[in-house]
């Protein structure tokens, strides 16, 4: 590869990731422009605001003793060996792994804390800017979005690319990945078991029991619902596509030797050039894709008269037009380093199977089309056919998104081997800037609405959050497919890399062992092992939410009068104290379950566990998500008036899916995405270690 070419491209990423934080901060500047409307609301959003960053504090805080016991882990485990080995990086004492773990903690731990600071400014915003038209609310929730988007990429590639830059070694920069992945799961889980418990617990006793509105001021479980909506889908869903973007991209890097096949034998990855092309493509790639993002931003608008389908095609048009930037600046990529024109299709089946998958969850889980229709309608007999039916079209809605992720694994695997499958991933990920915006766009628009309702605004401006309401819901299925899918790619294309760490040939790998039946048969219950961990954690902290507010509404009973006050502090303070304490498992399941089968039973067995967990988790993660957001959408479209409206059986029904569903869709579900990649990443992380020991027992 020639020095203009390295340099240039090196280049590119740093300008673009610095271009990023500065759009980023623009955009931050012009959401906090906007007016937060009367007295009123402004004090309800400073009581959503004080709860977010309380919660994000202490989660932080809670995660500083794991980090370290990791960091001094890694320092000992790995980078002892390459000091002794290496007398000159010995006499400096630089433990490069533990380093950038620590640096990818750091980045996993802003981008969490930027996203939140953003929306807990942009609710009030987005619901005075509402009073003045549907347009004006949609951009305020957009753009406070697009800071979370592009923040994300921006620190993503930064972080790489610079890392890259100073070591020169994948295996260093793989615990980057590892550090942001580990941060990423407790922030998923912990906020989701939050935001989940505080959800649950106000449709129970408010909805089902007091019979009052959603978001009514008078529940005492509002304000933590509003702050659940923020660190569960915001800091834990930027979190969660912050750990993706620089997985796929580091697994790119280490498997960028993959090609070179000599007598069967994979190249050893270690002694890849640190110049050669194919290492730098994922980075002028991802660059490319920031840049179309944030051009794709500046397409997303609508008119101010209510319809779901435009806004959805408002959201759409910025997505659809940064996607086709991307299939040009990646044939330029390819183009300009030189390499073999198979690549291109490779990520171009990434990205196309990016689109595809984000559809195919929309047509499930939005109540604009049928399935979501009929789940709707089952309602009209209680909640037993509901549940059924919800289930049935859950598990149906995994078809696609296994044959399009299939087919784009098969066509890059076929053309470029498992680097061809890791390409596909950064094309499935390049546009992530816009992708990421219209998901983290749909808190902003929810508390918007409990903010309209808390606040006692006009009808018509209720209808416009509530339109926006909606639409959040449909891009945050949306966004959870899209998740899903890229991480199926990731896991795939980081257990390749894994492979050609310790030496061995992916194909090698064989169901004829006896280590590797058994490490797949641990995979495959990974999955359901760490689900129901997520979920009892919800239900327990669910069951404590539920009897507090049964007992403010007993001993307070002028809050159904309005003449009392409910102490909405406390309802937070469970909820904190809980997700806290039921976080700690499922997060250490992830890093000691794969350490334990490699160090135990060996690299099959480990193999075994990798590709066990990732189609297990697949589409378990699928079923879980869609079943969620199908039920969400199902009791919302009887709200629209359909099948009986608000306060008939069929709504009493679909409350109580939207219940069963939330820990589905927000906790359980999407967590599943970050499980898969960090069991991967641990296990390319230690990889040498493992290599070395072996199996102890076999």
């Amino acid at each position: 590869m020639e020095v203009t070419h390295l340099m240039t491209t090196i280049t590119l990423a740093i300008a673009s990731g610095v271009i990023a934080l500065v759009f980023g901060a623009l955009m931050f500047r012009k959401v906090l422009s906007h007016g937060q409307g009367t007295d009123f609301m402004q004090e309800i959003g400073q009581a959503i605001r004080e709860g977010s960053m309380a919660f994000l504090l202490r989660e932080y805080k809670v995660l500083i003793p794991f980090v370290v016991v990791v960091f001094f882990v890694l320092a000992i485990v790995i980078d002892w060996v390459d000091l002794a080995a290496d007398p000159i990086v010995w006499s400096i004492g630089v433990p490069e792994t533990a380093i950038s773990y620590l640096i990818g903690t750091i980045a996993s731990g802003l981008t969490g804390f930027v996203g939140m600071q953003i929306a807990i400014r942009a609710n009030t915003r987005s619901a005075a800017a509402a009073m003045d038209g549907l347009n004006q609310g949609l951009r305020v929730a957009f753009n406070s979005g697009s800071v979370m988007g592009i923040s994300v990429v921006g620190v993503g590639i930064l972080g790489v690319t610079l890392l890259w830059l100073v070591f020169k070694d994948y295996s260093v920069v793989a615990g980057f990945s590892f550090g942001a992945s580990s941060i990423a799961l407790f922030a998923r889980v912990g906020g989701g078991i939050y935001t989940k418990a505080a959800d649950v617990g106000a449709d129970v006793v408010g909805k089902v029991e007091k019979h009052i509105p959603e978001d009514d001021p008078r529940n005492p479980a509002t304000i933590a619902d509003n702050v659940g909506d923020n660190v569960g889908d915001v800091a834990g869903m930027g979190a969660d596509l912050f750990e993706s973007y620089v997985g796929a991209i580091i697994a790119s890097i280490a498997l960028a030797g993959a090609l070179a096949v000599s007598n069967g034998q994979i190249a050893d990855a270690s002694k890849i050039a640190w110049d050669d092309s194919l290492v730098v493509l994922p980075l002028l790639v991802s660059a490319a894709g920031i840049i179309a993002s944030i051009l794709g931003t500046f397409m997303v608008r609508t008119g101010n008269t209510i319809s779901f389908s435009g806004l959805l095609w408002a959201l759409r048009k910025g997505v659809f037009f940064s996607s086709g930037l991307i299939v040009f600046a990646s044939a330029g990529a390819v183009a300009y380093l030189g390499i073999d024109w198979s690549i291109f299709w490779c990520i171009l089946s990434g990205l196309i199977g990016g689109v595809i998958v984000g559809l195919a969850t929309e047509y499930y889980t939005s109540y604009d089309y049928k399935p979501t229709q009929e789940v709707a309608e089952s309602a009209q007999t209680g909640t037993g056919t509901l549940i059924i039916s919800g289930m049935a079209t859950a598990m149906y809605s995994t078809l696609i998104p296994v044959l399009v992720v299939g087919i784009a694994i098969l066509i890059s695997f076929e053309l470029a081997g498992f680097y061809g499958v890791a390409i596909a991933g950064v094309g499935m990920l390049s546009t992530l800037g816009i992708t990421l915006a219209t998901d983290a766009y749909g808190p902003v628009a929810d508390n918007a609405g409990g903010i309209a309702t808390q606040a006692d605004l006009d009808p018509e401006v209720r209808e416009r959050t509530d339109a926006l309401d909606s639409l959040g819901n449909t891009t945050a299925a949306t966004g959870k497919g899209f998740a899903i899918g890229s991480a199926a790619l990731t896991a795939l294309a980081l257990m390749a890399a894994f492979a050609v760490a310790t030496g061995e040939d992916p194909k090698s790998f064989t169901l004829l062992e006896g280590p590797m039946i058994l490490g797949l048969l641990l995979g495959a219950l990974m999955p359901y092992f760490f689900s129901a961990l997520t979920m009892r954690a919800v239900g327990s902290a669910a069951f404590k939410m539920v009897n507090e507010i049964r007992r403010q509404f007993k001993e307070k009973p002028g809050i159904m009068d309005r003449t009392e006050r409910p102490d909405y502090a406390k309802c937070v303070e469970i909820t904190t104290q809980a997700s806290l304490k039921y976080m700690i498992m499922p997060g250490a399941i992830a890093v000691i379950v794969p350490l334990a089968v490699g160090f135990l039973l060996g690299v099959q067995a480990l193999a075994g566990l990798l590709i066990g967990s990732i189609a297990s988790g697949f589409l378990l993660a699928i079923t879980m998500a869609n079943a969620g957001g199908t039920w969400d959408n199902a009791k919302k479209y009887i709200e629209l008036g359909n099948f009986g409206g608000k306060g008939s059986l069929a709504h009493e029904a679909g409350v109580v899916g939207d219940v069963v569903g939330d820990p589905f869709k927000d906790t359980s579900g999407p967590s599943m995405n970050i499980l898969l990649k960090l069991m991967s990443v641990v296990s390319l992380v230690f990889a040498p270690a493992i290599a070395a020991v072996g199996g102890i027992l076999f």
